[in-house]
């Protein structure tokens, strides 16, 4: 695994010109509880409706990166996304909801959050 990330991951390009966001969220200290996590997360495991939902709404990428207990994710979008608009349609989505309270026992977050409420955004301090 060490490898991979020393090599780097490669991007996708866009169509369109493009923005990102970046959230941060925590999980449970429980290496049991985050090696589950992962797994649910994988191609072969993930409930199909929620990439599904998640492109829906205008999101073209979106990746999670794990370092410990902390996670952070990269969301890409085309220029004239509305955050807020696009995770309110995500919200009301089937089986996002369902997902959502799934996650939350991995998740230090408040029972009942949706995605929006649980990943907070970052902000940007460097560019190069």
């Amino acid at each position: 695994m060490q490898h991979l990330l020393k090599d780097g991951y490669p991007t996708r390009t866009h169509a369109v010109a493009t923005k990102r966001y970046c959230q941060y969220l925590e999980l449970r200290n429980d290496p049991e509880l985050i090696r589950e996590y992962k797994y649910w997360h994988s191609p072969e495991h993930r409930w199909p409706e929620i990439p599904e939902g998640i492109r829906s709404v205008g999101i073209l990428d979106m990746e999670i990166y794990l370092i410990e207990d902390k996670l952070v994710m990269i969301v890409e979008t085309p220029l004239e996304f509305e955050w807020d608009k696009a995770f309110g349609e995500l919200a009301g989505l089937n089986r996002q909801a369902e997902w959502e309270d799934f996650m939350s026992r991995f998740q230090l977050v408040k029972p009942g959050q949706n995605s929006a409420e649980k990943w907070q955004l970052m902000e940007r301090i460097f560019t190069l």
